[in-house]
């Protein structure tokens, strides 16, 4: 499920999450956007350089990609 920032994905999946358990998940993104204080790479966010990921729309890597205050969000075909 993908759509823009704040449309109720997050609140949509944890009720699909609750409802069916063991039949969704969150893919984790990739973003060019410096981790905040308790995220983890890899599990929160795959955090990569602006290079890393021009690099990988370049190898057609990502299923959908936007850029967003300044950086980049993207996810990638094998989330």
């Amino acid at each position: 499920m993908s759509g823009p920032s704040g449309n109720g994905k997050s609140t949509l999946l944890e009720k699909l999450f609750k409802e069916y358990p063991g039949c969704f998940a969150f893919s984790v993104s990739h973003t060019t956007r410096k981790p905040r204080h308790g995220e983890k790479d890899g599990a929160t966010y795959h955090f990569v350089s602006e290079e890393q990921f021009k690099k990988l729309i370049a190898e057609n890597g990502f299923l959908e990609y936007a850029q967003f205050s300044g950086n980049f969000y993207g996810t990638s075909k094998t989330s």
